[in-house]
């Protein structure tokens, strides 16, 4: 079994911009992860609806 390189608790945080909630750092969000707003894809579609 791998060991794990790194625990959740130290990935960097933000708080969703949609619900409010805090959400740790992806993998597939590293290039883009000053541009990350949202948790998920739909608190990015809820947001997009508030929006309008």
């Amino acid at each position: 079994m791998k060991d794990k390189r790194y625990s959740k608790s130290t990935l960097p945080q933000k708080i969703c911009a949609a619900c409010g909630r805090p959400f740790a750092w992806r993998k597939k969000w590293a290039r883009d992860w000053e541009n990350v707003k949202t948790c998920s894809e739909r608190c990015k579609g809820d947001l997009r609806r508030k929006a309008d």
